[in-house]
C-alpha cells in the first residue's frame, strides 16, 4: 500500500470519531495513532478461493445456424426451340434418373433427321457399287494376266515355226537355183517362212498386249480403292450427320439427370419455347435423399474446424430433431466480405422428413480433452511474458507460469505447469501480487 494511501486512511479514522469526541469529552486519537492502526489492517491476509486443479473431460464446440439445400438441384432448359407438347410431371412428383420429363414438337428436326438417313442409305449404297467396281477390275486383272501366259506360252511354238520355216526357204531356195526343185515350190516355202515370222511378230504384240492389259487393270484396282475408301468416307460423314441430327432431336425430351423430387414447374402444353431457350427452367429437379447443411463459422472458430469433425444438426421445425453427421468439406479460405468459413455437412435423408430451405443449428465438436487438468478462468493472469496462476504456500501467493490449452466456457486447461496436487487461488488471479499473504478459503460445494 503507498504511503499517500496510508496518509488518507490515517487522516480519515482521526475525523470520524471528532465529532463525538467533542460532544462526551473523550479524548481525540492522534494523528500516530491512526497511521499505526492502518498498518496493523494492511498486514492482515488476503482471504481467497482456493483449492487443486480439477481433471474433468472438455469438449470444445461451435453452434451455428444453417440452411438446408438438397445435396443436388437441377433447373432444367431446353436446348432446342419448339413447342411443348406433353408435361409429364408437376411440382412434387418423384422422378427416377432418365424419366421423360417434357416432351417438345420440333418438326423441322424430324425433316431433318429423315433428310440425314436418307443420305445415308445413299452413301451407303454408293459404297457397296465401289466395293462391286473394285472386283470387277480385280477380275479383269486376273483375266489379263491369264491372257499374258496364254501369250507368252505361244512365243516358243512361234519361234519354233520361224526357225523351221526359215531353214527351208533358205535350203528350197538353193534347191531351186541349181533345178533340183521347181520355183513354185520354194516360193511355197518363202511364204510359209514369211507366215511363221508374222505370226512370231504377232505372238509377241499379243503379249505386250496383255502385259498393258495386266497394268491397266492394277491401276484401275488402284482406283477402285480409291473410290471404295471414298466412298465410306462419305458414309461415315452422312452417318455423323444423322448422328447430330438425331442428338438435335432428343434435346426434345427433357429427362431427369437424376432420382429425386419436381421442385418446380413453369411450363403448360401448347408453350412456345424459343431459341435459346426461356429465361425460366422448365422444370426443377432436387435429389432428396440426400441433403447438405451449410453454415457460416466464425474467424476465431474456423481454423479448429477440420473434415471428419462430429456435429449434431438440431431442425427447429422438425420438433427439435437431432440429426448425427460430420464435418463433409468447407471452403478453407475464409470469406473476405464477413470472415468466415464456409462449411457443409452431408445428412441421409432417405425418408424424406428434411426439405431444402428449412433452417437448423448445427453444433461442431472442434476438440475434446479427456481428464484435462483445468481451472476456472478467474485463477489464470494474462501477462507479455505468458500466463500465470497462484499456488498458494505458506500462506503466501506463488505466481507460477503455466501453459494454456483449450478454453471451454469457464475452464482452462492447464497443459503444463502444474501437477494437479497444488493449492491455486481460483479467484482473485487479476489482483493478487507474488509474495502476497493470503488466507485460503475452501469453495462452498
Amino acid at each position: 500500500m503507498t504511503d499517500a494511501r496510508l496518509w488518507s486512511q490515517a487522516i480519515l479514522l482521526a475525523l470520524l470519531p471528532l465529532a463525538a469526541g467533542c460532544e462526551n469529552g473523550a479524548a481525540i486519537p492522534t494523528l500516530a495513532t491512526a497511521v499505526n492502526t492502518s498498518n496493523d489492517e494492511s498486514a492482515s491476509p488476503e482471504p481467497v478461493l482456493a483449492g487443486p486443479a480439477v481433471r474433468k473431460a472438455l469438449v470444445l464446440t461451435t453452434s451455428q445456424p444453417g440452411r438446408i439445400e438438397a445435396y443436388e438441384s437441377a433447373p432444367l432448359h431446353a436446348k432446342v426451340s419448339g413447342y411443348v407438347s406433353e408435361v409429364l410431371v408437376d411440382i412434387g412428383d418423384r422422378v427416377e434418373k432418365g424419366q421423360t420429363l417434357v416432351r417438345l414438337a420440333v418438326p423441322e428436326l424430324e425433316d431433318d433427321r429423315r433428310q440425314k438417313q436418307a443420305l445415308l442409305a445413299q452413301a451407303k449404297a454408293e459404297v457397296r457399287q465401289a466395293q462391286a467396281a473394285q472386283k470387277a477390275v480385280e477380275a479383269g486383272l486376273t483375266s489379263s494376266q491369264a491372257a499374258t501366259e496364254q501369250a507368252k506360252a505361244g512365243v516358243a511354238r512361234a519361234e519354233a515355226e520361224y526357225e523351221r520355216w526359215r531353214a527351208e526357204s533358205g535350203r528350197l531356195d538353193a534347191l531351186a537355183a541349181t533345178g533340183s526343185v521347181t520355183q513354185k515350190v520354194a516360193d511355197e516355202t518363202r511364204n510359209q517362212f514369211r507366215a511363221a515370222d508374222a505370226a512370231r511378230k504377232e505372238t509377241n504384240a499379243a503379249i505386250r498386249s496383255a502385259e498393258a492389259a495386266v497394268a491397266e487393270a492394277q491401276a484401275g484396282i488402284e482406283k477402285a480403292k480409291a473410290d471404295v475408301v471414298a466412298a465410306e468416307a462419305r458414309q461415315a460423314v452422312a452417318e455423323a450427320d444423322l448422328g447430330r441430327a438425331e442428338t438435335m432431336l432428343a434435346y426434345a425430351e427433357i429427362k431427369a439427370p437424376f432420382d429425386g423430387v419436381i421442385t418446380i414447374r413453369n411450363i403448360d402444353t401448347g408453350h412456345l419455347i424459343p431459341l435459346g431457350g426461356a429465361s425460366q427452367p422448365l422444370v426443377a429437379v432436387a435429389r432428396a435423399d440426400r441433403v447438405r447443411v451449410f453454415l457460416e463459422v466464425p474467424e476465431v472458430e474456423a481454423a479448429k474446424v477440420d473434415n471428419g469433425d462430429p456435429a449434431a444438426v438440431r431442425v427447429q421445425a422438425l420438433d427439435g430433431l437431432e440429426i448425427a453427421g460430420e464435418v463433409t468439406r468447407t471452403s478453407w479460405a475464409l470469406d473476405t466480405a464477413n470472415r468466415t468459413l464456409s462449411t457443409e455437412i452431408d445428412v441421409d435423408n432417405a425418408e424424406g422428413r428434411l426439405r431444402p430451405g428449412m433452417y437448423a443449428t448445427a453444433t461442431i465438436r472442434l476438440a475434446q480433452r479427456e481428464n484435462a487438468l483445468t481451472l476456472p478462468v478467474t485463477a489464470i493472469t494474462r501477462k507479455p511474458e505468458g500466463a500465470f496462476c497462484f499456488i498458494l504456500r505458506d500462506g503466501e501467493a506463488v505466481m507460477t507460469p503455466v501453459k494454456l490449452g483449450l478454453r471451454v466456457g469457464g475452464d482452462w486447461e492447464i497443459a503444463s505447469g502444474l501437477s494437479g496436487n497444488e493449492t491455486v487461488a481460483l479467484t482473485k488471479a487479476d489482483s493478487l501480487q507474488d509474495g502476497q499473504a493470503v488466507e485460503p478459503v475452501a469453495p462452498s460445494n
